[in-house]
């Protein structure tokens, strides 16, 4: 879809807020009309979680947007799958050798096992999938490439079979590690100052780069170093830039990534290339239950699975999966995003009456040739202003219930809409709904409805029977009856058969 045609040719910008500036800018592709795109994928060791499903949904919104509004998106997603060690270097703290001794599995089997239920629960959140989908496993040779190239240019050292990127050095050249988090890297250094020279590092805020496998380590490659496996961050550097190149437009994932992961990446780059590998960084806020951070250690925590299956002790019922997406949409992608009981009901609620709304505007045929008091035109380009706004989904929910209110007032014949506008306004509200937003009509379960109607006529049954009055009693048995329905009393009750 053109991006010009949306607006009739009025000329507006699609502002970004950058997180390396912390300012939002008029955004520029690097190449006109295309966008690439990086966003920091899962560590496949365990289950996706809710918070998870709040960072990718963001950027999944943020891609079907731009591609609304006309750009080609080259998106890519990568998948961690090969083990990293926490801070203290550490082989019992490895998130895979952990999971593998707790399974009893091997590697790749906990991988396998995690990629598909990172996939089928975004799937069933209707995310779209992105254009490349790189493993870190699959690039260990770019990343050994990389590290080298680290090396000759002085910005890394061989320690012991393990590889660092010396931070100190970096800072030394004019550059300035720190950057993106905010972080004074200077008074880290002076804090930190007495462990300088222990162990392998020169300096304890030196990052891994390529790390010695030690016997009990599974998962190892051979490098030039010894075997070992690459560090978290050079994956990501090594994916991101083969499939963008050295510089791109966009770098997304979670607030949580901003330091240490990306600021590494920033560093990376610019050591590797002599320029900065991204012009906009993004960042999706972290999302909270019942004002409480999620976490497994209090308790305060639910799987995807749970919320949608309704088996947890948070919420009263199952909420379908595109209710939840709504109602994570209704907070801004740069939000802390809190959600509870209440808020679910509220959002399957607003869900009902938006769908119901769009169900009305699409059964509507008009030649009514005169204007409304609802200006089509404004309405999409206010719309079109909260999109191009730094995505700001929750004003444009807002503007989609302003068109639902005049959709009811439509149909109650207090309102009425040219020909014209009436066709506009289906094809942008539902494009707005289905595309942008992602959200899906949910089917109605006819069964289950089947089943609600039914028990309904066998309590007035029921009632008839008590008050005596065996002539309706007999009335709604035989109807039913007729209709293929069979009654049949018991000592526990009256059941059903359908014949």
């Amino acid at each position: 879809m053109n991006f010009k045609l949306l607006y009739q040719n009025k000329t507006m910008q699609l502002k970004i807020y950058n997180s390396l500036t912390g300012e939002k800018e008029i955004f520029k592709p690097i190449l006109d009309g295309n966008v690439g795109m990086y966003v920091c994928g899962p560590t496949v060791y365990s289950n996706v979680h809710l918070g998870n499903v709040r960072t990718f949904l963001s950027f999944d919104f943020i891609y079907r947007s731009l591609t609304h509004l006309g750009y080609k998106v080259r998106y890519v997603r990568n998948i961690t799958d090969a083990g990293h060690l926490t801070d203290d270097g550490d082989v019992n703290n490895d998130r895979f050798v952990k999971q593998t001794r707790l399974e009893k599995l091997e590697p790749m089997e906990i991988v396998q096992k995690y990629t598909v239920d990172f996939h089928k629960v975004l799937d069933m959140f209707n995310l779209l999938p992105p254009n490349i989908e790189p493993t870190a496993t699959g690039h260990i040779v770019e990343q050994i490439e990389l590290t080298q190239k680290l090396i000759e240019k002085g910005f890394a050292y061989e320690s012991n079979g393990s590889v660092y990127f010396d931070v100190l050095e970096y800072n030394k050249r004019g550059l300035n590690y720190g950057e993106l988090s905010k972080r004074n890297i200077e008074e880290l250094f002076a804090n930190t100052r007495d462990l300088d020279g222990q162990g392998e590092k020169k300096n304890p805020q030196d990052f891994a780069l390529w790390k010695k496998a030690s016997p009990a380590h599974i998962m190892r490659w051979n490098s030039p170093w010894g075997e070992g496996f690459p560090g978290w961050h050079l994956e990501c550097t090594a994916m991101s830039t083969k499939y963008l190149g050295e510089t791109f437009d966009i770098h997304g994932g979670g607030m949580d990534l901003k330091f240490p992961h990306h600021e590494c990446e920033i560093a990376q780059g610019k050591a590797c290339n002599g320029a900065s590998p991204v012009n906009y960084w993004m960042h999706a806020n972290m999302l909270t239950m019942n004002s409480q951070r999620m976490s497994k250690s209090t308790g305060n925590y639910i799987l995807p699975m749970q919320l949608v299956s309704g088996e947890n002790d948070f919420f009263e019922k199952a909420f379908h999966p595109t209710i939840v997406r709504f109602c994570f949409l209704q907070a801004h992608y740069r939000s802390v995003l809190d959600i509870s009981n209440d808020a679910m009901i509220a959002s399957e609620k607003g869900f009902t009456r938006l769908m119901e709304a769009v169900k009305i505007l699409n059964s509507i045929s008009s030649n009514d040739q005169k204007e409304s008091n609802f200006n089509v035109e404004d309405w999409k380009s206010k719309a079109y202003d909260a999109l191009t706004d730094d995505f700001n989904s929750p004003i444009l929910i807002a503007h989609l219930f302003e068109a639902a209110k005049f959709i009811f007032a439509l149909n109650d014949g207090k309102e009425t809409i040219s020909s014209k506008d009436l066709e506009d306004l289906k094809s942008t509200l539902n494009a707005f709904i289905f595309d942008v937003l992602g959200l899906q009509a949910i089917e109605e379960n006819n069964n289950e409805k089947l089943d609600q109607t039914l028990q309904v006529l066998i309590e007035l049954r029921n009632q008839a029977r008590k008050s005596k009055n065996f002539e309706l009693s007999d009335q709604i048995r035989d109807k039913l009856l007729a209709e293929g329905i069979e009654l049949k009393d018991g000592r526990d009750g009256t059941t059903y058969v359908l014949n």
